[in-house]
Order: C-alpha cells, then sequence, then structure tokens
C-alpha cells in the first residue's frame, strides 16, 4: 500500500484550497471531522453490541 509522504499531502491541501477556497476549508474540516467521530461511535457500538452478545452466549452455556 502506498504511503503518503509529505509532499504529496503538501500538494493534496493546496489543491482543495484553490478548488474550495479559503474560507470554505475550515467548514469542510470541520463536517469531516464529525463524520469520522460519528463513523467511531457507530462502529464502536457494533463491537459492543458484538461483545455483549458473546457474553450472553457463554453465561447461557
Amino acid at each position: 500500500m502506498a504511503q503518503i509522504g509529505v509532499p504529496s499531502l503538501i500538494l493534496i491541501l493546496v489543491v482543495a484550497l484553490l478548488i474550495f477556497g479559503p474560507n470554505k476549508l475550515p467548514e469542510i474540516g470541520k463536517a469531516a471531522g464529525n463524520s469520522l467521530r460519528e463513523f467511531k461511535n457507530a462502529t464502536k457500538g457494533l463491537m459492543g453490541d458484538e461483545e455483549s452478545k458473546e457474553k450472553n452466549d457463554k453465561q447461557n452455556s
């Protein structure tokens, strides 16, 4: 899997700045952060459900 280096990251940020403009970038970053947080919370919930199901199955055996 290819790794993203510092020069590539800078290029991506410059292109994003040109496309969206400096006023929109903080809003986009905030939206991306909120989306990532929601995704992590949802996956934690799924893992918690799976773990509790396994515990219940072991107790009932």
